[in-house]
């Protein structure tokens, strides 16, 4: 029987039928030997540990907290519908002005108030729900990266102030994203409007510290080149405030290259190296390296540990986006 309170999948909603829904608070040799020295160690599920958040890491807004972003997952709302468990997520375009660094504010284009967009994630098989609010003052959409139907592929304009719902089931396993695909693609993507979307397979993966670095450009003065680079947003950000991770303890990297107008980029970490598991849909890893070279919207999972304390750089290999803001710390503390 037809649920007459729910539009059919793809038709937009306007602010009424949102409200009416309740809608509107959206808110083996010697250097091989070395090398295995150096990778990753399987972390227990009783003694992997969290560092805590630094104190002195600051917010931009209180949707937009970078070192939070590191660790933080959006696994939506569950519920249960016709006997089918529905992980449903609400996410809203906006328009807010960032302040990039202590000279440079921008207008950006968004979802739900941060760039990048919330870290969704679902398991391999879930019906996902995307409830998504145009707020942002211009047309735009939210178009996912994986395997579902045309219907919902989130090419067709949504309104300033309408709403639409995308409905697929999440496949195939592997890290994703998604992003406006209104034209110019680039420009929509370029002020914000991006994220990451990990579907997890059936058999989950060993226990380790999960964290998320997306890599994006800005394009300050509309010349279709960027003057900035950020990690996760906002540019410098890690090198002032690292990431805190313990030693000796398995880090797994989702990792997600969407900066646009440069046709690659790189990521190197100092000291160490790590596994490589191409577009996150591998299970094991397919090789290992300490310098990955990434196409716009090319993503991995990189996994390592260090074995020693102290700070360790991680960057792109072009010194042309790393000097420009996408450059940080990793702060690999004692557990003890």
């Amino acid at each position: 029987m037809p649920n007459h309170f729910l539009p059919e999948k793809g038709l937009l909603w306007n602010r009424r039928q949102l409200l009416q829904l309740g809608m509107a608070g959206l808110g083996l040799t010697a250097a091989g030997l070395v090398v295995q020295r150096l990778l990753p160690k399987r972390s227990s599920s009783t003694s992997l540990k969290i560092p805590p958040l630094p104190s002195d890491a600051p917010e931009v807004n209180p949707n937009f907290h970078p070192m939070k972003m590191v660790r933080d997952f959006d696994y939506g709302t569950v519920k249960e519908e016709k006997g089918r468990k529905i992980r449903e997520f609400r996410i809203v375009a906006q328009t807010t002005t960032v302040q990039l660094n202590s000279a440079v504010s921008l207008v950006t284009w968004n979802y739900n108030g941060r760039i990048p967009g919330p870290t969704l994630r679902a398991t391999e098989g879930d019906r996902i729900r995307v409830i998504f609010l145009n707020n942002g003052g211009h047309a735009h959409t939210m178009h996912f990266h994986g395997i579902h139907p045309a219907e919902v592929d989130g090419i067709k304009p949504v309104a300033n102030g309408k709403a639409t719902i995308y409905e697929f089931d999440a496949e195939p396993f592997g890290v994703h994203l998604y992003h406006c695909h209104i034209a110019p693609v680039t420009r929509h993507i370029s002020k914000g409007l991006y994220g990451m979307f990990i579907i997890d397979p059936p058999e989950k993966r060993p226990p380790a510290d999960e964290i998320v670095l997306v890599m994006g450009g800005y394009d300050i003065n509309e010349d279709n080149e960027n003057e900035l680079f950020a990690f996760n947003g906002i540019p410098n950000y890690y090198m002032e405030h690292p990431i805190p991770i313990y030693q000796n303890q398995l880090i797994r990297l989702y990792l997600l290259n969407l900066i646009e107008f440069n046709p690659v980029a790189t990521f190197h970490i100092h000291a160490n190296f790590f596994r490589i598991y191409p577009t996150g849909m591998t299970m094991t890893p397919t090789g290992q390296s300490d310098v990955i070279t990434m196409g716009t919207a090319e993503r991995h999972i990189l996994e390592f540990a260090y074995p020693y304390t102290g700070k360790y750089m991680f960057h792109p290999h072009q010194d042309a986006i790393a000097e420009a803001g996408c450059m940080g710390h990793f702060d690999v503390i004692s557990p003890a």
